[in-house]
C-alpha cells in the first residue's frame, strides 16, 4: 500500500508542554487516544548504504500492531512511499521476497544491520463522522544506535518527533495540509530528514569520511540522458519483478535507449563497437523481447477476435492464439527473471553506473577530456541509407524488403533517442512517428 506521511521536529520541552489540537476541523468528528506502543526496529542495508542512497528503507520491527518486515520505496512525491510488509518468521535474515524487490540495487552485496531505532509511540487516531479512519498522529520518543562497519551497536542519540500519516485508503492531502498546520501552530517544524534512519546514518557518519553521494547531473546532454536511462532501468527492473503491466516492454525500451545513446557517443564513454557493455545490453533486450513479443501478439489476437462476428470464430481459436501467446509470455517473463538474478546482470548494472559517474573519456592520450558535441548527423545518414536500400528492394520486389524496412525502423529509433537527448524535439517526434509506423508493420510481419 502507499504510505503518505509527514514528520516534524519538536523539542522534548515543547512536546511535554503542548498537545496539538485538532478541534474545529470539519472533517474530524472523533479523536481516540490509543495504548502506548513500544517499537524496536533493526534496519538493514549494504555496507555502502545503497538502499538509503535510493531513499529505500528495510527493517525488521517488533512491537505495535504492524510488527514484521517492512520495505519502504519511493512513490513519486516526497511524502509518499510504497510499503511492502511480511510477517515475522523468527529469522533475522532479510526474506528473499523482499531482497528480490530491490535486487537491482543491492545485487550480490550483503544486507546487514546498519541501525537500531527504539520508539515509544503515543498515538491518536482521527476519524470522520461515518467512523472511517482519516489519519494517525504519533508523538515519538526515539533512541537510536548504529552498527558502524558491521561492528557492535553504538548509541548515536535520542530525540522527539511528531508524525502525521493518512490512514490507509485516505488520500486527502488537503486534510494532511490542515492537520500539519495545527502542528506548526503548536510550535513544530518540518523534519530535516526524510526518515528516522536517515537521521541516524547522518549522525553516525559525522566526523568520518563522507560517503559517495550522487553528484550534479552531467553537463553533456548525452551523458545526462544515459544517467537518466540507467535510473529508469533500475525502476523498471522492480516493476518487471512484480509483473506489472507493460513493465517488460518499458524495461526493454529503456535497454535499447541506453544502447543507442552509448553507441552514438562511443568515444566520449571510452567504448568501441564491440564493447562488452553494448553486447550485454543487446542480449538483455533480446531476452526481454521473448516475453514482449508474446505480449504484443496476445493483445493483437484478442483485439482482432473481439472485433469479429462470433459466427466467424470456429473452434478453440482463442485458446490456441490468445492463451497460447499468454503462456509464451509467462515463459519469457520467467526467463527474464532468471537472467535478472545472475551475476552477469549485476556486473552490467555496475558497468552502467561506472559509465555514468566517470569523467568523459579523452579521444587520445594527448587530448583533453572533451569531444565535439554529439549531433544527429550520423544517425540521420543511417536512416537515409536504410531508406535507399528499402526503395531498391521494393523496386526489385525483393523478399528482403521487410528486413530493409526493419532497418529503417532501427535507424529511426537511434535518431529519435539522439535527437531527444540533444534537444531536437521536432526531429525526435518525427522519428518516433516513423518508428511506430514501421513497428506496426514489423509486428504484422511477425
Amino acid at each position: 500500500f502507499t504510505e503518505i506521511e509527514r514528520k516534524f521536529e519538536v523539542s522534548d520541552t515543547l512536546a511535554a508542554a503542548v498537545t496539538p489540537s485538532f478541534d474545529g476541523l470539519t472533517a474530524v468528528a472523533q479523536v481516540d487516544t490509543l495504548p502506548i506502543q513500544a517499537l524496536d526496529a533493526v534496519y538493514f542495508d549494504t555496507p555502502a548504504h545503497d538502499l538509503a542512497r535510493n531513499r529505500i528503507t528495510l527493517r525488521r520491527r517488533t512491537g505495535g500492531p504492524d510488527a514484521g518486515w517492512h520495505l519502504k520505496l519511493p512513490a513519486g512525491t516526497a511524502d509518499a512511499r510504497t510499503e511492502v510488509r511480511l510477517p515475522l518468521d523468527g529469522a533475522d535474515e532479510v526474506p528473499g521476497e523482499l531482497r528480490d524487490i530491490v535486487l537491482a540495487i543491492v545485487r550480490d552485496r550483503p544486507l546487514n544491520p546498519v541501525a537500531r531505532i527504539a520508539t515509544t509511540r503515543h498515538v491518536r487516531m482521527l476519524y470522520a463522522a461515518d467512523g472511517s479512519a482519516l489519519a494517525e498522529f504519533c508523538d515519538d520518543e526515539v533512541a537510536a544506535g548504529a552498527f558502524p562497519d558491521g561492528g557492535p551497536e553504538t548509541p548515536v542519540g535520542s530525540w522527539r518527533e511528531w508524525e502525521l500519516e493518512l490512514a490507509e485508503g485516505c488520500g486527502d492531502r488537503a486534510l494532511l495540509d490542515r492537520l500539519g498546520q495545527r502542528l506548526h501552530d503548536a510550535g513544530a517544524t518540518p523534519a530535516g530528514h526524510g526518515s528516522k534512519l536517515a537521521r541516524v546514518l547522518d549522525a553516525a557518519a559525522a566526523g568520518t569520511e563522507p560517503a559517495d553521494t550522487p553528484g550534479p547531473p552531467p553537463a553533456d546532454p548525452i551523458h545526462r540522458a544515459v544517467a537518466q536511462q540507467v535510473a529508469e532501468l533500475i525502476t523498471w527492473d522492480r516493476a518487471v519483478r512484480a509483473d506489472a503491466y507493460d513493465s517488460v516492454h518499458q524495461m526493454r525500451v529503456t535497454t535499447r535507449k541506453l544502447r543507442s545513446l552509448l553507441k552514438e557517443s562511443e568515444e566520449s564513454f571510452g567504448l568501441t563497437d564491440d564493447a562488452w557493455v553494448l553486447e550485454e545490453l543487446r542480449q538483455l533486450a533480446s531476452i526481454l523481447g521473448v516475453a514482449r513479443d508474446a505480449e504484443v501478439l496476445a493483445e493483437k489476437y484478442q483485439k482482432t477476435l473481439d472485433e469479429l462476428p462470433p459466427d466467424l470464430i470456429r473452434g478453440p481459436v482463442r485458446e490456441r492464439l490468445v492463451d497460447g501467446a499468454r503462456k509464451r509470455y509467462e515463459s519469457g517473463w520467467r526467463r527474464s527473471l532468471a537472467a535478472m538474478r545472475t551475476n552477469r546482470y549485476f556486473r552490467l548494472l555496475d558497468a552502467l553506473e561506472e559509465l555514468v559517474t566517470a569523467e568523459p573519456a579523452a579521444a587520445d592520450t594527448h587530448a583533453p577530456a572533451e569531444h565535439a558535441p554529439v549531433t544527429i548527423d550520423a544517425a540521420y545518414k543511417r536512416v537515409r541509407k536504410a531508406a535507399r536500400t528499402a526503395e531498391a528492394a521494393a523496386a526489385a520486389e525483393s523478399p528482403d524488403r521487410d528486413e530493409a524496412l526493419h532497418r529503417i525502423r532501427k535507424g529511426a529509433k537511434r535518431l529519435r533517442y539522439t535527437a531527444a537527448a540533444t534537444g531536437k524535439s521536432a526531429v525526435s517526434d518525427a522519428a518516433k512517428t516513423i518508428q511506430t509506423l514501421l513497428g506496426d508493420h514489423q509486428d504484422a510481419v511477425i
